[in-house]
């Protein structure tokens, strides 16, 4: 560490009625550094980037940016300071097409005032030319795929020319040779002197692009030092203050009858000739990469889409399910990946969030039985670890984790025989992971019947009883969690290796 580093944060202090979040936290990042920021959901490490990017203030402590001291008032003084923030939850909008997004607030306009569209359009092309990217910058944002809208988000910054780019699990929604392009792009930044903070659970992806690290564990600075010099384990242990197993979670519970039967059923394209069967207490995997087709099967499979062939069978009944209340009659029970967007109410509060998909069971002659409510809350904020101070604030208060958590245990609530989980832990640190497996696992021995899809092989591996791995819309092999290695795995998601007998 250099005495002069380009941005540091001293003694920081932070607390939100009443309840502190940051506590003393300092944090040095230098000109052409990628320095993680690790810790678990509710750690305070978005508390500590919102403040530097001007969304709050601290309650104590300073900023300095080249050195000087800096009031971040307001997120205008943040990007003028030549900071941008690409968040986790994407802040594009889906209504505007993709140039205006890139210059939304910062429009480039004649003499007359008349906003010069072609320009803007050049510019936008050439933005994402640099992340190899091919957008019609006049295309609409809501036609575009997940990933699409989150190079968007990363071609504002560059487009920005920031100094600093705090990038909050910007890998979520990518594949993985959109992954690869990013770290390309994130080295090539750092080269000509641009700093990132990188914010991510995925201890691998961080070991691969990061120089230095900082943890912060319950808003405080447990650790900072040299990646090289450092392994993932002790990184881990540092966030949770334990110790994490690498072994597997499944238990050997017996399975019950078949509860789900799948025949031939395909979606032109999206997913063709899907066959498998559920069993009472058997926890399913399905895995690939990005674009294989499983969410959009399983989105089919809940009623969310309706134009499929083929037959679907619950408890032997031939069902066709085109809307997800006929699934929750069905007894299926569905945690989608895009929490944003399909799972949470924003504006609405962390309980009700939890109790939307159960109403019935708080209600008595037309009225709410808070108690119950507040009781059943209680049980699911207990078992998941949910960190929320007050379940009456709205859910957007949450870290995504945590937001993540009131999800699931608003399906678990809802009690059904099925349960669907879409990248259960898609933006949840290591600890937060060991608790919804073993909640997974605790579901299979209840004699629940679960399917787990996963973009992380060895998140399948960990606590799958069997995996089906798809390619293309179609499954391409089916293993046996207890002999399934990554790297088998993976040659046939990428569609290297295909074999009839391993999907007979």
């Amino acid at each position: 560490m250099t005495d002069n580093p380009f941005m540091t944060m001293k003694n920081i202090d932070k607390s939100f009625n009443g309840v502190p979040v940051l506590k003393n936290v300092s944090l040095k990042v230098e000109k052409g550094e990628i320095h993680a920021l690790l810790g678990e959901n509710g750690a305070g490490k978005s508390t500590l980037m919102n403040i530097l990017g001007g969304v709050h203030l601290p309650d104590n402590g300073s900023v300095y940016i080249d050195g000087e001291q800096v009031k971040m008032l307001n997120p205008r003084i943040s990007q003028e300071q030549g900071i941008s923030f690409i968040h986790q939850e994407l802040n594009v909008v889906a209504d505007l097409k993709v140039y205006e997004n890139m210059f939304l607030g910062s429009e480039i306009r004649n003499k007359v005032g008349f906003l010069k569209v072609e320009e803007m359009c050049r510019e936008t092309h050439d933005v994402m030319a640099t992340l190899g990217v091919d957008i019609d910058p006049k295309e609409y944002v809501r036609n575009l795929d997940t990933s699409y809208k989150q190079l968007i988000e990363i071609a504002k910054a560059l487009l920005r020319k920031s100094r600093l780019i705090i990038m909050d699990e910007p890998t979520t929604s990518l594949a993985e040779h959109e992954v690869n392009r990013l770290f390309e792009l994130m080295r090539s930044l750092k080269q000509s002197g641009v700093s990132i903070i990188y914010i991510s659970h995925k201890l691998k992806e961080i070991k691969t692009v990061c120089d230095s690290y900082t943890v912060l564990r319950d808003g405080e600075l447990v650790g900072t030092g040299s990646m090289e010099r450092e392994n993932p384990e002790t990184i881990t242990k540092l966030m949770v203050g334990k110790a994490i197993s690498q072994e597997r979670y499944v238990h050997e519970n017996p399975f019950g009858p078949v509860i789900m039967e799948v025949k031939n059923l395909t979606s032109e394209g999206l997913f063709n000739d899907i066959n498998f069967t559920l069993q009472q207490g058997e926890i399913l995997g399905f895995t690939g990469l990005a674009g294989d087709g499983r969410t959009e099967l399983f989105e089919s499979l809940f009623g969310y889409r309706k134009k499929y062939s083929g037959e679907v069978r619950i408890n032997g009944e031939l069902v066709k399910i085109d809307h997800p209340r006929k699934a929750l009659k069905a007894g299926i029970g569905f945690v989608p990946k895009n929490r944003k967007e399909n799972a949470i109410i924003k504006d609405l509060s962390v309980i009700h969030n939890m109790s939307l998909s159960s109403m019935g069971n708080f209600e008595s002659s037309g009225f709410l039985r808070d108690n119950l409510e507040k009781e059943r809350f209680q049980y699911y904020k207990d078992a998941l670890n949910i960190k929320v101070h007050n379940p009456q604030i709205t859910i957007d208060k949450l870290s995504g984790g945590n937001q993540q958590k009131v999800v699931i245990a608003k399906w678990l609530e809802a009690n059904t025989d099925i349960l669907i989980f879409d990248n259960p832990t898609q933006g949840i640190d290591v600890g937060a992971k060991q608790e919804i497996y073993q909640e997974i696992v605790t579901l299979s021995e209840q004699g629940k019947a679960v399917i787990v899809l996963s973009s992380e092989a060895p998140e399948i591996i960990k606590i799958c009883h069997s995996i089906n791995v798809m390619y293309q819309g179609e499954i391409t092999a089916r293993f046996d969690g207890k002999s399934a290695n990554e790297e088998e795995i993976m040659q046939y998601a990428t569609g290297s290796k295909r074999e009839a007998k391993k999907i007979g």
